[in-house]
């Protein structure tokens, strides 16, 4: 894993904690308290797709370029 994606997690881990110590602490209804947390739920749930889909897209990009150099390789020995 490199220093990038352990960072992204780091931060998304911390957002998350602080988002939720935040509306735990505040002074709402009960009500209201679930229905904010319902929310930055579903919130960071968006978020980690969209971290999944870019680290996806990234190793795609990796494995094609990986077969392109073998590709360049194999034909050059041929």
């Amino acid at each position: 894993m490199s220093n990038n994606s352990k960072v992204m997690i780091g931060f998304l881990v911390g957002a998350a904690i602080g988002g939720a110590l935040g509306l735990l602490l505040a002074p709402d209804k009960g009500s209201e308290t679930r229905r904010k947390i319902v929310e930055t739920g579903s919130d960071l749930g968006d978020s980690i797709a969209e971290f999944g889909d870019t680290v996806k897209d990234k190793f795609s990009e990796v494995v094609e370029g990986v077969r392109g150099s073998f590709g360049k390789t194999k034909n050059s020995m041929s």
